[in-house]
């Protein structure tokens, strides 16, 4: 079995190419994707070349953990339908020496059932934005809520709107005025204008480096930062204000299978919003030129691939 997938096979070599499916054991689904998002944190990277050491690394690579689709197939007892639609977080089902990560970007994945979480299939392309907004609910989850975020790109505004869920009003900071806008039930502003000098805990979703000099001033002694983004280069910080403040640093790593059924209850109930979050859509044919702009257009919050036409 043969499917169309996204092939990085090297930095900025990338093009929508055929590849051939491992077969399915029992306990295993086929999905046909509709949808796969671009994530423009760890995807970026290994684009760019820049990503460090990480298991299963090499080229050529099928990239994407963002997937969402409908089973067309199940191998013994899965739990699930034909039919069914369901969110992949990635599939390690390539042959020819093709690697699968995270392997999403896919027309047809092969997976094993336990992996994929059923979704009401009318979240269409937003079905596959599951795991990044349980990416924020793992960071919430594990401390203090946060009173400060810093970015509202789209974990910021995921974190902020599942903030909202758990009982906190963060304020978030962010530089560029036209990623100011979206906000409901929380307030966007410019570092420069926000006066406060006591925030408890302040969750950085920017992913940039060096700005922990700049967030200690902002704590009231004893506060945390919690690092929700992915960092190449060197954390570092001076130690003497880090120390008068007794700063206090978390990390949040990738979500957790109980971070993605709380996220999806969220979603069910109704209380938490996926909308707005997508602002570019591409066919999955047009994969080259969608990758760039997901990495370069700072106006692109999240891009969407459509494979209706690719299989």
């Amino acid at each position: 079995m043969d499917t169309n997938a996204v092939i990085l096979s090297g930095p900025k070599s990338l093009e929508l190419g055929t590849v051939g499916l491992k077969a399915p054991v029992a306990g295993d689904v086929v999905v046909r994707v509709r949808h796969s998002g671009i994530s423009t944190g760890t995807e970026k990277l290994f684009w760019l070349g820049t990503m460090p050491p990480f298991p299963g690394m090499g080229y050529p690579l099928v990239p994407g953990y963002e997937a969402f689709g409908e089973v067309v197939e199940t191998c013994g007892e899965t739990g699930l339908a034909v039919g069914d639609a369901v969110f992949v977080p990635g599939a390690n089902c390539y042959e020819g020496g093709v690697r699968g990560l995270f392997g999403g970007a896919a027309g047809l994945l092969v997976t094993p059932a336990a992996r994929v979480a059923r979704l009401d299939g009318g979240h269409g392309a937003e079905g596959a934005l599951l795991a990044l907004a349980a990416t924020a609910h793992h960071a919430l989850a594990g401390g203090a809520l946060p009173d400060l975020i810093i970015g509202h790109g789209t974990l910021g505004r995921l974190l902020a709107r599942i903030a909202l869920t758990m009982g906190a009003t963060p304020t978030v900071w962010e530089i560029d005025p036209t990623r100011r806008l979206g906000a409901d039930g929380y307030q966007v502003i410019a570092p420069e204008d926000d006066p406060r000098r006591d925030y408890r805990v302040i969750f950085d979703a920017s992913g940039a480096s060096g700005l922990l000099d700049q967030l200690v001033p902002r704590l009231a002694r004893g506060g945390e930062v919690v690092l929700c983004g992915f960092y190449t280069e060197a954390i570092s910080f001076a130690f003497p204000p880090a120390f008068m403040k007794e700063l206090r640093l978390r990390i949040a790593s990738e979500w957790q299978p109980a971070d993605l059924d709380a996220t999806r209850r969220l979603l069910d109930e109704g209380r938490l919003s996926l909308a707005g979050l997508i602002t570019h859509r591409a066919a999955a044919a047009d994969a080259g030129a969608a990758y760039e702009t997901a990495f370069t257009d700072p106006a692109c919050l999240k891009m969407i691939l459509d494979w209706s036409a690719s299989a």
